[in-house]
């Protein structure tokens, strides 16, 4: 009896303890008479996640120090609140592949992607970060976030007017095959055509003109990263490689690692690749069409 007694004790008083966070698992929930909500995401199973179209328990607006324009440096910061109006903090977040909060930026053609981490701002729920824009018009601005309440994986997303007139970048062409700075990168479906609502199995490839090795190092806790989106900027799939431990690399003459991605809708896709050579992220897009 009193073992017993003892162990409710302990348990209630764990239970007291401070977790960090003052948020709860209720508060990442939709309301279901709302409709079509974002539900958690299963890492382990990679989606396309309809973040424009579905209602997301956490709301994210931007703001910038000045108007916005193409080429010049957009200081700016983004308010994480629940749909109560509670603030979504550092301590509520998780670290998910090294950062606690992804933004992810792509321009209207999805030719310009940028990937950024902010920092905490001054207030509970605000992010500070920069970036470049590449061209005009409006931005989308998705949020890649795993509330402590759930440790499950939430999005939002935003929009940004960039100012410059037309938008002079070029939507990327249709290819499996792109050449960077003596780098050839190449990304395969292991079955065509791509059809919607069936797994895929995608081989990403890299390698040197002059046959060198390729000096590929780890990004945000993988060897590669892939993010697709649709046309319509509508959402978009994060892809991690099927080769999980950086204790052991892939072959450096030939790197080939290895993704799985199911998307629902027939359309153009464009999925940029995100690796580290020597240091130096870099960025690459790739054109698939996906039919019924």
């Amino acid at each position: 009896m009193w073992i017993t007694l003892d162990a409710v004790g302990i348990f209630f008083a764990l239970r007291l303890l401070p977790t960090g966070t003052n948020l709860s698992h209720m508060d990442f929930r939709v309301d279901p008479k709302a409709g079509n909500a974002i539900e958690f995401c299963d890492p382990s199973n990679p989606q396309f996640i309809p973040v424009v179209a579905a209602k997301s328990p956490v709301m994210m607006s931007v703001t910038t120090a000045e108007p916005p324009a193409v080429g010049r440096e957009v200081r700016a910061s983004v308010t994480l609140q629940t749909s109560s109006g509670k603030p979504v903090a550092a301590e509520d977040l998780l670290i998910s592949h090294t950062r606690r909060l992804h933004l992810l930026i792509v321009d209207p053609v999805l030719a310009d992607y940028q990937h950024v981490h902010p920092e905490p701002g001054r207030k509970p729920g605000e992010w500070t970060f920069a970036f470049t824009p590449r061209a005009a018009g409006l931005y989308r601005i998705f949020g890649d976030f795993t509330p402590a309440a759930t440790a499950r994986g939430l999005y939002a997303a935003v929009d940004l007017e960039i100012a410059g007139g037309a938008s002079a970048a070029a939507r990327p062409g249709r290819g499996a095959a792109v050449t960077r700075e003596g780098v050839r990168f190449g990304l395969a479906a292991a079955r065509t055509p791509v059809r919607a609502g069936q797994p895929i199995d995608l081989r990403f490839t890299l390698a040197r003109d002059d046959g060198a090795a390729v000096a590929l190092a780890p990004v945000m806790g993988a060897f590669a990263h892939l993010v697709a989106f649709d046309e319509a900027r509508s959402g978009f799939a994060h892809l991690h490689p099927a080769e999980v431990d950086l204790a052991k690399p892939p072959d450096a003459a030939r790197p080939v690692l290895n993704f799985k991605l199911t998307i629902p809708r027939a359309g153009h896709y464009v999925v940029w690749a995100q690796v580290n050579l020597g240091g130096r992220e870099t960025f690459v897009p790739f054109g698939i069409d996906v039919v019924e």
